[in-house]
């Protein structure tokens, strides 16, 4: 009870120093084929304008594309028509989601895959901040390659493996005891897979990739992984929240060229220091508002903005 009033305190003192960003510059969008795309809603708005400012002034390239999870207000829409160079915004509700399933961000990975067909695409989580140079990106879309954030540090410099390869690596006593996280479920079972071992997997984050434009990926590379998804664990799991995230993974994975970007600098905040090299930070749920850190990095930037 305690530590979830303190977690309380943080998000709220967090979002009041967010109103910040509203005094920074607006982004001006450049017709270069790079596009930074998001779902976002009403309550993520303020958190979401520092992950996209602060990324495109490292960048200094692309245009922004976004999809309203439903809930944006008219007001909501004005705020980010000034400050991100008036972006494409789409509704959820108008995104078919085919053979794949509805919810748990499936429709902005099918978006996202609709958009690659002319851009490079950028998916980036309103929970994150740039906090240094990113070259590992500019190079990949200077290469039009794909790239991941890893999940974690176990994954760190392994890059994709056959997927048989990868069960093998990451669960080598076979699946853990207990009803699995979705995630693992999936994985556990990669074996399985059709063709499996002319398949790639690394585990990812899908809270920030990099899609190329024109890629081998598309909308029905992605139902077909989803069925094969659900035949593995079943129609009831697959409808799970998690299953887009594996998705991602998977078809990053099995592009030519993905570049998983390295762990050291573009990281997930599991409640520790960050690496001093860091250059990229993404406030993962479990501990976004543990500490104060997700308010002190964006407060940096926020002054960074607006010098």
């Amino acid at each position: 009870m305690i530590d979830r009033i303190f977690r309380k305190g943080r998000e709220a003192m967090h979002l009041r120093s967010a109103r910040a960003v509203l005094a920074t510059p607006p982004i001006v969008a450049t017709a270069d084929r790079v596009v930074i795309f998001s779902m976002i809603g009403t309550r993520v708005l303020l958190p979401y304008l520092v992950a996209v400012k602060s990324l495109r002034a490292r960048l200094g390239i692309g245009r922004i594309a976004i999809l309203d999870d439903g809930s944006l207000t008219q007001a909501d829409k004005a705020v980010l028509a000034h400050h991100l160079g008036d972006p494409e915004i789409r509704s959820i509700h108008d995104v078919d989601t085919g053979r794949c399933p509805h919810g748990g961000t499936w429709e902005r990975l099918l978006t996202l895959l609709d958009l690659r067909a002319d851009d490079y695409v950028i998916q980036l989580d309103s929970d994150t901040v740039t906090v240094g140079e990113v070259p590992e990106v500019l190079a990949a879309i200077r290469d039009n390659r794909s790239f991941t954030l890893i999940g974690d540090p176990e994954t760190d410099g392994i890059g994709a493996l056959p997927l048989p390869d990868f069960v093998a690596h990451r669960y080598p006593e076979g699946p853990p005891a207990g009803r699995l996280h979705i995630q693992t479920a999936i994985e556990t079972r990669f074996a399985d897979y059709p063709d499996a071992a002319g398949h790639s997997y690394v585990r990812g984050c899908s809270g920030f990739t990099g899609f190329a434009r024109g890629g081998r990926s598309g909308r029905a590379e992605a139902e077909t992984f989803s069925l094969a998804g659900a035949a593995l664990v079943g129609p009831d799991r697959w409808a799970e929240w998690g299953t887009e995230q594996v998705a991602s993974s998977f078809l990053l994975s099995n592009e030519p060229g993905m570049r998983p970007l390295p762990y050291r600098r573009y990281l997930n905040y599991w409640n520790e220091p960050p690496n001093p090299d860091a250059r990229f930070l993404h406030f993962v749920g479990t501990h976004r508002y543990s500490t104060d850190e997700y308010r002190r990095r964006s407060a940096e930037q926020i002054a960074l903005l607006k010098a």
